[in-house]
């Protein structure tokens, strides 16, 4: 599995990462819900289980995904400061390049 991760996000994720009730977890991206041939993604600071997959990226943070959930393979992390400030998770391998 694979995971992307902005320069944006990756230095925002790291400021919460870093703080002291968040050592030893990680960054977790879910599906909120799926339909037709797309799905709308969450983040969490988890502890992986054993139904998931720790996936490392080239930013230096460890991304957890559920195993096997195709629509989580290929998602992409990005932080944007307009129109408004805040993280986008997208999946442009299985055609999501945003909400709709």
């Amino acid at each position: 599995m694979n995971c992307k991760i902005s320069k944006n996000a990756a230095k925002m994720l790291k400021v919460e990462l870093d703080k002291p009730v968040n050592e030893g977890k990680k960054l977790r991206v879910y599906v909120t819900h799926a339909h037709g041939d797309h799905a709308h993604y969450g983040m969490a600071i988890d502890e992986p289980t054993d139904k998931d997959v720790v996936v490392s990226t080239d930013k230096d943070i460890d991304v957890i995904l559920e195993d096997g959930n195709e629509f989580l393979d290929g998602v992409r992390i990005d932080y944007f400061y307009v129109p408004e400030e805040g993280f986008a998770v997208t999946n442009p391998t299985k055609g999501n390049h945003g909400d709709h």
